[in-house]
Protein backbone atom coordinates (compact mmCIF):
# COMPACT_ATOMS: atom_id res chain seq x y z
CA UNK A 1 0.00 0.00 0.00
CA UNK A 2 1.29 3.74 -0.72
CA UNK A 3 0.20 7.36 -0.52
CA UNK A 4 -0.37 10.00 -2.86
CA UNK A 5 1.89 13.22 -2.48
CA UNK A 6 0.64 16.66 -4.42
CA UNK A 7 2.85 19.26 -4.61
CA UNK A 8 1.13 22.38 -5.13
CA UNK A 9 2.11 26.34 -4.75
CA UNK A 10 2.08 29.13 -7.20
CA UNK A 11 4.06 29.14 -10.41
CA UNK A 12 7.42 29.03 -10.91
CA UNK A 13 7.91 27.42 -7.01
CA UNK A 14 10.18 24.79 -8.81
CA UNK A 15 7.68 22.34 -8.26
CA UNK A 16 8.37 20.20 -11.50
CA UNK A 17 11.82 20.35 -10.42
CA UNK A 18 11.27 18.66 -7.40
CA UNK A 19 9.20 16.34 -9.24
CA UNK A 20 11.78 15.01 -11.67
CA UNK A 21 14.21 14.75 -8.72
CA UNK A 22 12.16 12.53 -6.71
CA UNK A 23 10.77 10.43 -9.54
CA UNK A 24 14.83 10.38 -10.79
CA UNK A 25 13.59 11.39 -14.12
CA UNK A 26 13.24 14.34 -16.49
CA UNK A 27 9.40 13.51 -16.70
CA UNK A 28 8.30 17.83 -16.16
CA UNK A 29 9.20 20.11 -18.19
CA UNK A 30 11.29 22.86 -16.47
CA UNK A 31 11.51 26.17 -17.64
CA UNK A 32 11.89 29.86 -15.80
CA UNK A 33 8.87 30.77 -17.78
CA UNK A 34 5.57 30.52 -15.08
CA UNK A 35 2.70 28.10 -16.22
CA UNK A 36 4.84 25.45 -18.01
CA UNK A 37 3.32 22.94 -16.62
CA UNK A 38 -1.04 22.71 -17.18
CA UNK A 39 -1.85 19.25 -16.53
CA UNK A 40 -0.79 17.51 -13.71
CA UNK A 41 1.69 14.78 -14.20
CA UNK A 42 1.68 11.61 -12.48
CA UNK A 43 5.19 9.73 -10.94
CA UNK A 44 6.30 6.83 -9.05
CA UNK A 45 8.66 8.45 -6.50
CA UNK A 46 11.66 6.92 -3.84
CA UNK A 47 13.05 8.92 -1.09
CA UNK A 48 15.44 6.78 0.92
CA UNK A 49 13.34 3.85 1.39
CA UNK A 50 9.79 5.47 0.94
CA UNK A 51 7.94 4.50 -2.12
CA UNK A 52 4.90 6.68 -2.98
CA UNK A 53 3.06 7.99 -5.71
CA UNK A 54 3.30 11.86 -6.68
CA UNK A 55 1.79 14.56 -9.08
CA UNK A 56 3.39 17.43 -9.96
CA UNK A 57 0.30 20.02 -10.18
CA UNK A 58 -0.62 23.67 -12.54
CA UNK A 59 0.54 26.55 -10.05
CA UNK A 60 -2.12 27.60 -8.15
CA UNK A 61 -3.27 31.47 -9.41
CA UNK A 62 -6.43 32.96 -8.50
CA UNK A 63 -8.65 33.03 -11.75
CA UNK A 64 -11.84 32.67 -13.09
CA UNK A 65 -13.31 29.41 -13.56
CA UNK A 66 -14.19 29.46 -16.63
CA UNK A 67 -10.73 30.54 -17.68
CA UNK A 68 -7.26 28.63 -18.51
CA UNK A 69 -5.52 29.22 -15.32
CA UNK A 70 -9.17 28.87 -13.06
CA UNK A 71 -9.44 25.50 -14.92
CA UNK A 72 -5.86 24.75 -14.14
CA UNK A 73 -6.61 25.61 -10.67
CA UNK A 74 -9.85 23.40 -10.45
CA UNK A 75 -7.55 20.27 -11.62
CA UNK A 76 -5.15 21.32 -9.09
CA UNK A 77 -7.78 21.14 -5.89
CA UNK A 78 -8.92 18.08 -7.68
CA UNK A 79 -5.25 16.44 -6.94
CA UNK A 80 -5.51 17.65 -3.23
CA UNK A 81 -8.63 16.46 -2.29
CA UNK A 82 -7.09 12.56 -4.21
CA UNK A 83 -4.08 13.23 -2.00
CA UNK A 84 -2.80 11.50 1.62
CA UNK A 85 -0.85 14.73 2.01
CA UNK A 86 -0.11 18.09 0.21
CA UNK A 87 3.49 19.33 -0.11
CA UNK A 88 3.20 22.79 -0.69
CA UNK A 89 6.04 24.91 -1.77
CA UNK A 90 6.69 28.78 -1.61
CA UNK A 91 9.72 30.48 -3.41
CA UNK A 92 12.27 31.45 -0.18
CA UNK A 93 13.85 33.73 -2.59
CA UNK A 94 11.12 35.30 -4.06
CA UNK A 95 9.53 35.72 -0.37
CA UNK A 96 5.62 35.27 0.69
CA UNK A 97 3.54 36.82 -1.88
CA UNK A 98 -0.21 37.64 -1.44
CA UNK A 99 -1.09 34.33 -3.61
CA UNK A 100 0.78 32.35 -1.07
CA UNK A 101 -0.90 33.44 1.88
CA UNK A 102 -4.57 32.85 -0.12
CA UNK A 103 -3.52 29.15 -0.93
CA UNK A 104 -2.56 28.49 2.45
CA UNK A 105 -5.76 29.74 3.58
CA UNK A 106 -7.20 27.10 1.62
CA UNK A 107 -5.19 24.48 2.37
CA UNK A 108 -5.65 24.86 6.01
CA UNK A 109 -9.66 24.16 5.29
CA UNK A 110 -8.50 20.75 3.21
CA UNK A 111 -8.83 17.82 5.24
CA UNK A 112 -5.50 16.38 3.99
CA UNK A 113 -1.75 16.96 5.58
CA UNK A 114 -0.10 19.54 4.76
CA UNK A 115 3.93 19.88 5.16
CA UNK A 116 5.15 23.04 3.87
CA UNK A 117 8.83 23.29 1.85
CA UNK A 118 10.46 27.13 1.24
CA UNK A 119 12.29 25.76 -1.74
CA UNK A 120 15.28 27.46 -2.93
CA UNK A 121 17.20 27.56 0.14
CA UNK A 122 20.48 26.89 -1.12
CA UNK A 123 22.88 28.85 0.42
CA UNK A 124 22.21 31.63 3.04
CA UNK A 125 20.19 33.73 0.23
CA UNK A 126 16.66 31.87 1.18
CA UNK A 127 16.86 31.84 4.67
CA UNK A 128 14.82 35.00 5.93
CA UNK A 129 12.07 33.85 3.14
CA UNK A 130 11.91 30.79 5.11
CA UNK A 131 11.16 32.67 8.55
CA UNK A 132 8.63 34.80 7.19
CA UNK A 133 7.04 31.17 5.45
CA UNK A 134 6.20 30.49 9.32
CA UNK A 135 3.28 33.34 8.90
CA UNK A 136 1.38 30.79 6.63
CA UNK A 137 0.24 28.73 9.71
CA UNK A 138 1.05 25.41 7.90
CA UNK A 139 3.52 24.65 10.70
CA UNK A 140 7.55 24.51 10.82
CA UNK A 141 8.71 25.35 6.86
CA UNK A 142 11.54 23.27 5.83
CA UNK A 143 14.33 24.54 3.74
CA UNK A 144 15.00 23.09 0.63
CA UNK A 145 16.73 22.97 -2.77
CA UNK A 146 15.18 20.91 -5.31
CA UNK A 147 17.52 21.92 -8.33
CA UNK A 148 20.68 21.08 -5.94
CA UNK A 149 19.12 17.97 -3.94
CA UNK A 150 18.66 19.45 -0.38
CA UNK A 151 16.44 19.37 2.48
CA UNK A 152 15.67 16.01 1.41
CA UNK A 153 16.45 14.48 4.90
CA UNK A 154 13.96 17.06 6.34
CA UNK A 155 11.03 15.95 3.44
CA UNK A 156 11.90 12.16 4.32
CA UNK A 157 11.17 13.27 8.05
CA UNK A 158 7.46 14.63 7.46
CA UNK A 159 6.93 11.67 5.00
CA UNK A 160 7.93 8.63 6.48
CA UNK A 161 5.31 8.74 9.79
CA UNK A 162 2.60 9.19 6.54
CA UNK A 163 3.99 6.26 5.01
CA UNK A 164 3.99 4.27 7.70
CA UNK A 165 0.22 5.30 9.09
CA UNK A 166 -1.27 4.51 5.27
CA UNK A 167 0.91 0.88 5.05
CA UNK A 168 -0.54 -0.70 8.42
CA UNK A 169 -2.00 -3.67 7.13
CA UNK A 170 -6.08 -4.10 6.77
CA UNK A 171 -6.11 -6.70 9.09
CA UNK A 172 -4.51 -4.85 11.64
CA UNK A 173 -7.10 -1.93 11.15
CA UNK A 174 -10.34 -4.10 11.63
CA UNK A 175 -11.24 -6.20 14.17
CA UNK A 176 -11.56 -9.73 13.64
CA UNK A 177 -15.51 -10.96 14.20
CA UNK A 178 -14.44 -13.59 16.12
CA UNK A 179 -12.99 -12.66 19.62
CA UNK A 180 -10.61 -14.79 20.79
CA UNK A 181 -10.70 -15.10 24.69
CA UNK A 182 -8.50 -17.08 26.50
CA UNK A 183 -8.78 -17.69 30.40
CA UNK A 184 -5.61 -18.66 32.59
CA UNK A 185 -4.75 -18.72 35.95
CA UNK A 186 -3.33 -20.68 38.54
CA UNK A 187 -4.60 -24.54 38.94
CA UNK A 188 -8.32 -24.89 40.25
CA UNK A 189 -9.25 -21.43 40.32
CA UNK A 190 -12.59 -22.35 38.65
CA UNK A 191 -11.00 -21.60 34.69
CA UNK A 192 -13.48 -25.19 33.53
CA UNK A 193 -16.20 -24.00 35.39
CA UNK A 194 -16.41 -20.88 34.23
CA UNK A 195 -16.46 -21.45 30.61
CA UNK A 196 -19.08 -24.39 31.73
CA UNK A 197 -21.76 -21.76 32.78
CA UNK A 198 -20.39 -19.40 29.77
CA UNK A 199 -21.84 -22.56 27.46
CA UNK A 200 -24.67 -23.83 29.41
CA UNK A 201 -23.64 -27.00 29.84
CA UNK A 202 -20.90 -29.37 31.38
CA UNK A 203 -18.80 -29.01 28.43
CA UNK A 204 -15.43 -29.19 30.66
CA UNK A 205 -14.20 -31.85 33.11
CA UNK A 206 -14.14 -30.08 36.66
CA UNK A 207 -13.71 -30.79 40.41
CA UNK A 208 -11.96 -30.51 43.35
CA UNK A 209 -8.75 -31.76 41.72
CA UNK A 210 -6.06 -29.12 41.06
CA UNK A 211 -4.66 -29.60 37.26
CA UNK A 212 -7.92 -31.84 35.73
CA UNK A 213 -7.63 -29.56 32.45
CA UNK A 214 -4.25 -30.47 30.35
CA UNK A 215 -4.97 -29.41 27.08
CA UNK A 216 -5.78 -25.95 25.83
CA UNK A 217 -9.93 -26.77 24.93
CA UNK A 218 -11.38 -24.18 22.17
CA UNK A 219 -14.73 -23.74 22.03
CA UNK A 220 -17.19 -21.82 19.61
CA UNK A 221 -19.39 -19.42 21.19
CA UNK A 222 -21.76 -16.63 21.04
CA UNK A 223 -22.84 -13.70 23.77
CA UNK A 224 -24.99 -11.54 22.36
CA UNK A 225 -24.93 -11.94 18.77
CA UNK A 226 -21.00 -11.29 19.03
CA UNK A 227 -18.83 -14.91 18.05
CA UNK A 228 -16.60 -15.54 20.12
CA UNK A 229 -13.82 -18.39 20.66
CA UNK A 230 -13.65 -19.28 24.18
CA UNK A 231 -10.30 -21.15 25.38
CA UNK A 232 -9.37 -22.49 28.73
CA UNK A 233 -6.42 -23.74 29.53
CA UNK A 234 -4.35 -25.41 31.92
CA UNK A 235 -3.15 -23.85 35.33
CA UNK A 236 0.02 -22.67 35.33
CA UNK A 237 2.22 -22.80 38.80
CA UNK A 238 5.36 -21.97 39.14
CA UNK A 239 8.12 -23.61 36.76
CA UNK A 240 10.94 -24.58 39.81
CA UNK A 241 7.41 -26.97 40.90
CA UNK A 242 6.63 -28.46 37.47
CA UNK A 243 8.68 -32.06 37.31
CA UNK A 244 5.98 -33.83 35.02
CA UNK A 245 6.69 -33.73 31.29
CA UNK A 246 2.61 -33.25 30.81
CA UNK A 247 2.62 -30.46 32.90
CA UNK A 248 5.52 -28.82 30.85
CA UNK A 249 3.84 -29.56 27.95
CA UNK A 250 0.28 -27.94 29.09
CA UNK A 251 2.11 -25.03 30.35
CA UNK A 252 3.74 -24.73 26.94
CA UNK A 253 -0.04 -25.11 25.22
CA UNK A 254 -1.30 -22.31 27.69
CA UNK A 255 1.53 -19.94 26.30
CA UNK A 256 0.78 -20.66 23.13
CA UNK A 257 -3.03 -19.84 24.01
CA UNK A 258 -1.96 -16.44 25.61
CA UNK A 259 0.15 -15.50 22.31
CA UNK A 260 -2.98 -16.02 20.27
CA UNK A 261 -5.82 -14.47 22.41
CA UNK A 262 -7.15 -11.33 21.70
CA UNK A 263 -8.57 -10.53 25.32
CA UNK A 264 -7.16 -12.62 28.07
CA UNK A 265 -9.34 -13.07 31.77
CA UNK A 266 -6.87 -14.07 34.55
CA UNK A 267 -8.68 -15.88 37.41
CA UNK A 268 -8.26 -15.20 40.67
CA UNK A 269 -9.15 -17.05 43.91
CA UNK A 270 -11.00 -14.62 46.16
CA UNK A 271 -9.21 -16.66 49.33
CA UNK A 272 -5.69 -16.11 47.61
CA UNK A 273 -5.42 -12.77 45.21
CA UNK A 274 -2.92 -11.89 43.12
CA UNK A 275 0.07 -14.68 44.42
CA UNK A 276 3.38 -14.42 42.90
CA UNK A 277 2.34 -17.06 40.36
CA UNK A 278 -0.47 -14.38 39.25
CA UNK A 279 1.35 -11.72 38.82
CA UNK A 280 3.86 -13.70 36.46
CA UNK A 281 1.06 -14.66 34.36
CA UNK A 282 -0.31 -11.66 34.44
CA UNK A 283 3.17 -9.86 33.05
CA UNK A 284 3.14 -12.69 30.07
CA UNK A 285 -0.45 -11.32 28.94
CA UNK A 286 1.34 -7.80 28.86
CA UNK A 287 4.78 -8.47 27.63
CA UNK A 288 2.51 -10.34 24.69
CA UNK A 289 0.63 -7.26 24.13
CA UNK A 290 -3.09 -9.10 25.12
CA UNK A 291 -5.76 -6.89 26.21
CA UNK A 292 -5.81 -8.42 30.39
CA UNK A 293 -9.13 -8.55 32.04
CA UNK A 294 -8.60 -9.77 35.87
CA UNK A 295 -11.34 -11.99 37.73
CA UNK A 296 -12.20 -12.98 40.86
CA UNK A 297 -13.41 -16.06 41.38
CA UNK A 298 -15.26 -17.74 44.35
CA UNK A 299 -16.29 -13.84 45.71
CA UNK A 300 -19.47 -15.12 47.73
CA UNK A 301 -16.72 -16.22 49.59
CA UNK A 302 -15.60 -13.15 51.28
CA UNK A 303 -16.59 -11.43 53.89
CA UNK A 304 -15.63 -7.96 53.98
CA UNK A 305 -15.73 -7.40 50.06
CA UNK A 306 -14.54 -3.16 50.52
CA UNK A 307 -10.94 -4.60 52.22
CA UNK A 308 -10.56 -7.49 49.91
CA UNK A 309 -10.96 -5.12 46.73
CA UNK A 310 -8.57 -3.00 48.30
CA UNK A 311 -5.90 -4.64 48.93
CA UNK A 312 -6.24 -6.06 45.22
CA UNK A 313 -6.05 -2.54 43.40
CA UNK A 314 -3.15 -1.36 45.63
CA UNK A 315 -1.10 -4.57 45.05
CA UNK A 316 -2.28 -4.09 40.99
CA UNK A 317 -0.71 -0.16 41.04
CA UNK A 318 2.78 -1.21 42.99
CA UNK A 319 2.97 -4.54 40.61
CA UNK A 320 1.87 -4.22 37.69
CA UNK A 321 2.43 -0.93 36.91
CA UNK A 322 3.27 -1.19 33.04
CA UNK A 323 -0.58 -1.06 32.59
CA UNK A 324 -2.58 1.15 34.49
CA UNK A 325 -6.60 0.31 35.39
CA UNK A 326 -6.89 -3.25 34.05
CA UNK A 327 -10.36 -4.07 34.82
CA UNK A 328 -11.35 -6.32 37.91
CA UNK A 329 -14.88 -8.33 37.80
CA UNK A 330 -15.65 -9.88 41.01
CA UNK A 331 -17.74 -13.69 40.30
CA UNK A 332 -19.07 -16.55 41.00
CA UNK A 333 -18.58 -19.23 38.29
CA UNK A 334 -20.38 -21.45 39.97
CA UNK A 335 -23.42 -19.26 40.36
CA UNK A 336 -23.10 -17.15 37.47
CA UNK A 337 -23.08 -13.77 39.49
CA UNK A 338 -21.39 -11.18 38.09
CA UNK A 339 -21.35 -12.81 34.41
CA UNK A 340 -22.97 -9.69 32.59
CA UNK A 341 -20.37 -7.18 33.99
CA UNK A 342 -17.01 -9.83 33.11
CA UNK A 343 -18.74 -9.82 29.72
CA UNK A 344 -18.81 -6.32 29.66
CA UNK A 345 -15.75 -5.13 30.63
CA UNK A 346 -14.35 -8.36 27.98
CA UNK A 347 -16.08 -5.68 25.07
CA UNK A 348 -15.25 -3.16 26.20
CA UNK A 349 -11.31 -3.40 26.63
CA UNK A 350 -11.26 -5.65 23.36
CA UNK A 351 -12.57 -1.94 21.88
CA UNK A 352 -9.82 0.05 23.73
CA UNK A 353 -7.18 -2.83 22.26
CA UNK A 354 -8.42 -1.78 18.86
CA UNK A 355 -8.21 2.45 19.34
CA UNK A 356 -6.73 4.60 16.52
CA UNK A 357 -5.82 8.07 17.16
CA UNK A 358 -5.20 10.31 14.00
CA UNK A 359 -1.72 11.52 13.08
CA UNK A 360 -2.77 15.09 13.29
CA UNK A 361 -4.27 14.51 16.67
CA UNK A 362 -1.37 12.77 17.85
CA UNK A 363 0.83 15.62 16.78
CA UNK A 364 -1.61 18.28 18.59
CA UNK A 365 -1.02 15.98 21.79
CA UNK A 366 2.44 16.18 21.21
CA UNK A 367 2.83 19.85 21.48
CA UNK A 368 1.02 19.92 24.78
CA UNK A 369 3.00 17.56 26.06
CA UNK A 370 6.42 19.35 24.89
CA UNK A 371 4.80 22.82 26.07
CA UNK A 372 4.33 21.39 29.72
CA UNK A 373 7.22 19.38 29.99
CA UNK A 374 9.64 19.95 27.33
CA UNK A 375 12.95 17.36 27.18
CA UNK A 376 16.07 17.58 28.51
CA UNK A 377 19.23 18.51 26.93
CA UNK A 378 21.23 15.99 25.27
CA UNK A 379 24.75 14.66 25.13
CA UNK A 380 25.63 17.91 22.88
CA UNK A 381 24.50 20.02 25.17
CA UNK A 382 21.33 20.75 23.39
CA UNK A 383 17.90 20.09 24.00
CA UNK A 384 16.61 16.78 22.37
CA UNK A 385 13.58 17.33 19.54
CA UNK A 386 10.75 15.05 19.30
CA UNK A 387 9.31 15.84 15.96
CA UNK A 388 6.31 13.86 15.08
CA UNK A 389 4.58 10.87 16.29
CA UNK A 390 1.94 8.07 14.21
CA UNK A 391 0.50 5.28 15.52
CA UNK A 392 2.05 2.43 13.36
CA UNK A 393 -0.75 -0.39 14.98
CA UNK A 394 -3.14 -1.68 17.01
CA UNK A 395 -3.99 -4.65 18.81
CA UNK A 396 -1.41 -3.77 21.16
CA UNK A 397 -1.83 0.06 20.38
CA UNK A 398 1.82 1.27 19.06
CA UNK A 399 3.14 4.59 18.71
CA UNK A 400 6.66 5.65 16.75
CA UNK A 401 7.85 9.06 17.83
CA UNK A 402 11.18 10.75 15.70
CA UNK A 403 13.54 12.11 17.90
CA UNK A 404 16.42 14.64 17.31
CA UNK A 405 18.87 12.61 19.31
CA UNK A 406 17.06 9.04 20.42
CA UNK A 407 20.07 7.62 22.59
CA UNK A 408 19.64 10.74 24.86
CA UNK A 409 16.21 10.54 25.48
CA UNK A 410 15.65 9.20 28.98
CA UNK A 411 13.45 6.04 29.71
CA UNK A 412 11.27 8.57 32.63
CA UNK A 413 10.62 10.75 29.55
CA UNK A 414 9.54 7.64 27.56
CA UNK A 415 7.26 7.04 30.43
CA UNK A 416 5.76 10.53 30.79
CA UNK A 417 4.66 10.10 27.00
CA UNK A 418 3.05 6.42 27.69
CA UNK A 419 1.32 8.07 30.67
CA UNK A 420 -0.01 10.67 28.77
CA UNK A 421 -1.27 8.42 25.77
CA UNK A 422 -2.75 6.30 28.44
CA UNK A 423 -4.60 9.38 30.54
CA UNK A 424 -5.61 11.82 27.30
CA UNK A 425 -6.70 8.86 25.07
CA UNK A 426 -8.44 6.23 27.74
CA UNK A 427 -5.80 3.49 26.91
CA UNK A 428 -7.03 1.86 30.17
CA UNK A 429 -6.57 -1.24 31.03
CA UNK A 430 -3.98 -2.23 27.57
CA UNK A 431 -0.52 -2.50 27.14
CA UNK A 432 0.99 0.70 25.04
CA UNK A 433 4.28 0.26 22.88
CA UNK A 434 6.24 3.38 22.04
CA UNK A 435 9.01 3.05 19.78
CA UNK A 436 11.42 5.99 19.98
CA UNK A 437 13.06 6.49 16.28
CA UNK A 438 15.60 9.18 14.78
CA UNK A 439 15.43 10.43 11.37
CA UNK A 440 18.60 9.28 9.27
CA UNK A 441 19.51 10.68 5.98
CA UNK A 442 17.59 8.74 3.41
CA UNK A 443 20.89 9.32 0.53
CA UNK A 444 23.78 7.94 3.14
CA UNK A 445 25.48 5.11 1.59
CA UNK A 446 23.55 5.63 -1.73
CA UNK A 447 24.93 6.70 -4.82
CA UNK A 448 23.49 9.36 -6.87
CA UNK A 449 21.38 8.38 -9.75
Amino acid sequence: MTITVSIVGRPNTGKSTLFNRLVGKRLALVDDQPGVTRDRREGAATLGDLSFKIFDTAGLEEAADESLEGRMRSHTEQAVLKSDVVLMLVDARAGITPIDQHFADWLRGVPVPVILAANKCEGSGGESGRLEAYSLGLGDPIPLSAEHGEGLTELYDKLRPIVDEAALDIADVEASTELQLAIVGRPNTGKSTLVNYLLGEERLLTGPEAGITHDSIAVDWEYDGRPLKLIDTAGLRRRSRIDDKVERLSAFDTSRAIQYAQVVILMLDAQSMLERQDLTIARQVIQEGRALIIAVNKWDSIKNEKAALLTLNERLETSLTQVRGIPVVTLSALHGSGIKGLMGAVFKTYKVWNQRISTAKLNEWLAVMLEVHPPPLGSNGRRIRLRYITQTKARPPTFAVWVSRAKDLPVAYNRYLINGLREDFKFTGVPIRLNIKTGNNPYVNKKNN
